[in-house]
């Protein structure tokens, strides 16, 4: 009797190891969905938090990184479920090769500079940076643009003692041939140059792209991530990285944080005009599609988006955080301007980038 016992136990435990294995690798296992994304969201899609809250829904995101022209342009999305590109010019011309119906733009990003207080309070006395009114400084990018064509230096600056470097006046950014930071920023200059307008047709592409050229050529040797000349500003101060393009994400994403990499010299100048970072996933499948959906609906997944900086369509969690922490955000921005179309955007890309390997980009005074 005690045998037949013994041996049905052994047969239910085998029969339990059994199921659990099944259930362990079957249906019960969250759906691997694989993306490839801007590399500013890396840390966001890393997040446990983020990545428990697609648990939830069955769904494991897993996700790469590349710039967004080259997401747009170079990757083999064959090999991924969605694309997550910073920007919503790139995302529509995924969309259209790819033959994809649906967009989802679940979060959003104003393009800013981080600096420093004495470096903001030098460009204030030159008529490039004032008081918004609304809590926040503002940088000129028309003024800046004269300024930067006659290669004016730190040092030159009237009353500059506190920032008297002898390198030119200007703004780092990322490569604008691979990243997604620069061609926003190529975007807000090429409207200024263009006579405040968007650049919407071929014939404007030459004269413009002549104009703001130098602005990324002089700078020298460009990074390709938007994540390191930002650490470089955060790490090494104003002696390497004065000024530095980002995403508002970005800066806010670390004060947040309250993990003392944003310290009390750092300032957040928000460029007049400026434009939009639109996040935007194109989905090639269902799961995906999910992603997508979460992304923009879920209040878990919106909230933690906001702590990382975001703007999402629920706008409370994030004023919520920035007053929490005393930013100097800009709640409503008014000076924003659209990219031009992707078509024109590569134009202007392409013509700099011409320019440079001609050696036929102006030379401004006082060269380097």
């Amino acid at each position: 009797m005690r045998r037949s016992i013994g041996i049905a136990l052994a047969l239910l435990l085998g029969a339990a190891v059994v199921v659990a294995v099944v259930l362990g690798n079957g249906a019960g296992d969250p759906a691997i969905v694989r993306g490839v994304i801007g590399s500013e969201k890396k840390p966001f899609f890393d997040d446990p938090r983020v990545r428990a809250a697609f648990e939830k829904h069955g769904l494991r995101v897993e996700a790469d990184t590349a710039g967004s022209r080259q997401i747009a342009t170079e990757v083999n999305l064959d090999d991924y479920a969605f694309a997550f590109p910073s920007s919503l010019p790139a995302a529509e011309k995924i969309r259209k090769d790819r033959g994809v119906t649906r967009l989802f733009s679940p979060f959003h990003s104003p393009m800013a500079v981080a600096t420093f207080e004495p470096i903001a309070d030098v460009l204030a006395r030159a008529g490039l940076v004032r008081d918004s009114g609304r809590g926040y400084q503002v940088l000129d990018i028309a003024g800046y643009l004269d300024l930067a064509a006659k290669g004016t230096r730190w040092d030159e600056l009237p009353g500059n003692t506190s920032y008297p470097a002898r390198k030119r006046v200007l703004l780092t950014t990322t490569d604008v041939r691979t990243s997604n930071s620069a061609a926003m920023y190529l975007a807000m200059t090429s409207y200024v140059a263009n006579g405040e307008d968007v650049v919407t047709t071929a014939a404007q592409v030459p004269e413009v792209a002549g104009r703001i050229a130098p602005v990324f050529l002089d700078q020298g040797y460009s990074q390709s991530s938007t994540e390191a000349p930002f650490e470089d500003y955060l790490v090494m101060g104003s002696g390497k990285t004065p000024m530095v393009v980002v995403y508002e994400a970005q800066y806010l994403s670390r004060l947040f944080a309250g993990d003392g990499s944003i310290t009390p010299e750092m300032r957040l100048l928000y460029p007049s005009p400026t434009v939009l970072s639109k996040h935007t996933l194109v989905p090639f499948t269902e799961q995906a599609n999910e992603v997508g959906r979460l992304l923009t609906e879920d209040p878990e997944l919106r909230g933690l988006a906001a702590q990382y900086g975001f703007r999402t369509a629920d706008p409370e969690a994030f004023t919520d955080l920035a007053a929490r922490h005393r930013a100097p955000i800009a709640r409503d921005l008014v000076d924003v301007v659209e990219p031009p179309a992707y078509d024109r955007m590569e134009q202007l890309i392409t013509a700099i980038e011409r320019l440079y390997a001609d050696g036929a980009v102006p030379q401004a005074e006082g060269g380097s």
